[in-house]
């Protein structure tokens, strides 16, 4: 397996053709997977917000004094946020309108002008799909495509890259049903790939290495129809809320 990472040194703008810059920085093979950061996703589709035009309600500023945190910040995740699931030691947890559990929903200051913020794609799927079909329309190469943030995790330290869009593959390789090396037949092994490979792309993307692409080959996969959500677990089968 490779992971090849693409450099873009242009600075992502509003309705930029990120389909395109990708294809005339490398070579796309069939059966390529492009894991994508979410900061340009955001960029090309407009999810940046100026903090100054950000109105702080109430609640905002009683959350922003008792966490010393920025209020227009804090307006911006509650505006994106279902509901919050932790609030300590200036960090809100919380569960984002798309489901997905993340400090600050996903809001982020870094990669950006100063006084600015980028929100996390209305539809991660979306933007993967699109952007998955804008190469096979213009190469007529088959492949597939990840949306990538970092995430910290609740039980060790550091961060990891974690998919939270997708298309074309499934995001779980599930060995239910098969048999391990002893003939004992699994049960529940269910692997998160996507995940995984967003956590390997990361390796090669960096932060701040003009790197907001990586492709990886050679990674033997079924490209079928799938969604972020099958990696998003029930809160009924939650057992840490």
């Amino acid at each position: 397996m490779q992971i090849i990472p693409i450099h873009i040194e242009k600075e992502i703008e509003l309705d930029d053709n990120i389909a395109e810059l990708i294809i005339a920085s490398e070579e796309i093979h069939n059966g390529d997977i492009l894991v994508i950061a979410q900061k340009i996703i955001s960029k090309q589709e407009g999810r940046i917000v100026e903090l100054s035009s950000v109105v702080p309600s109430l609640l905002a500023e009683g959350i922003s004094s008792e966490y010393e945190k920025n209020p227009h910040i804090i307006e911006l995740i509650l505006n994106e946020s279902k509901q919050i699931i932790r609030m300590e030691r200036g960090i809100l947890i919380v569960e984002t309108k798309n489901g997905f559990i993340c400090a600050n929903a996903g809001i982020d200051e870094s990669n950006v002008k100063n006084g600015f913020v980028t929100l996390l794609p209305l539809n991660s799927d979306k933007s993967a799909e699109n952007i998955r079909k804008e190469i096979l329309k213009k190469i007529q190469k088959t492949v597939s495509v990840i949306i990538a943030d970092t995430f910290g995790r609740p039980f060790r330290m550091g961060q990891t890259n974690c998919a939270i869009g997708i298309s074309g593959m499934n995001p779980i390789l599930d060995y239910a049903g098969t048999k391990d090396s002893f003939e004992k037949t699994l049960r529940i092994t269910a692997i998160a790939i996507a995940d995984e490979l967003c956590s390997a792309a990361e390796l090669v993307m960096k932060k701040a290495t003009n790197c907001p692409v990586a492709v990886i080959r050679d990674y033997d996969f079924k490209n079928e129809n799938s969604s972020i959500c099958d990696l998003i677990r029930p809160q009924n089968e939650d057992l840490f809320r």
